[in-house]
């Protein structure tokens, strides 16, 4: 590349052109560090933020954090929604089954939902790993909503004692997120929901 400075440069400005030349032939592969499957591990925390994903956890594998980069645009522009909350679940490598409130027998109270998580094995068995899910659940939830959470693990089931077949074990842990009762807050703003610990069981 020819120098684009005037005859009359001095050393130091014809050496500082010759160092920052050096770092335009560096190869900068844009399509592989944008691609969640194919960008370095290392470099996924930034993709992350790049994309507008409100939180990440190193200890997560690898898989969960290139799943979650991967559905960020479609769950950020479902935001609010029963699906976003589906998909929100998903990427954390879950199972879910929800209940809204109007799908009750009889009909539940307004704005209440039901969540039944189920984590595989490839994912931490964890209560910060379920505490981290519960947290993006209400990032994504429709503000109005509260709702009633039990999280359980699986296990690939084999043959027991008398040849019965044990197809998975639950380990329940059951929350429940409940409105402030104490009144109304700053501006008439009611107070965020907070977390009630129910019960531990195993089922």
């Amino acid at each position: 590349m020819s120098s684009l400075l005037p005859p009359n440069a001095t050393d130091t400005e014809r050496a500082i052109e010759a160092t920052t030349q050096r770092t335009t032939n560096l190869p900068v592969p844009l399509r592989t560090l944008w691609n969640h499957d194919t960008c370095p591990a290392d470099l996924l925390p930034w993709l992350a933020w790049s994309l507008s994903i409100d939180s990440w956890k190193d200890y997560w594998p690898e898989a969960v954090k290139r799943q979650r980069i991967r559905d960020a645009i479609e769950i950020q522009r479902r935001k609010g929604t029963a699906k976003s909350v589906r998909d929100v679940v998903k990427s954390f490598g879950g199972g879910l089954a929800m209940r809204e409130w109007w799908q009750k027998t009889p009909a539940g109270t307004p704005h209440t939902f039901e969540l039944i998580l189920t984590l595989g094995g490839s994912v931490p068995a964890t209560a910060e790993y379920q505490e981290d899910i519960i947290n993006e659940v209400r990032r994504t939830k429709p503000v109005r909503s509260h709702f009633t959470f039990t999280a359980g693990i699986s296990a690939a089931g084999g043959l027991g004692l008398g040849g019965i077949l044990r197809t998975a074990v639950f380990a329940r842990l059951s929350l429940t997120e409940k409105p402030f009762q104490g009144g109304i807050g700053f501006q008439g703003v009611i107070r965020p929901v907070t977390y009630t610990r129910l019960s531990t069981q195993e089922a």
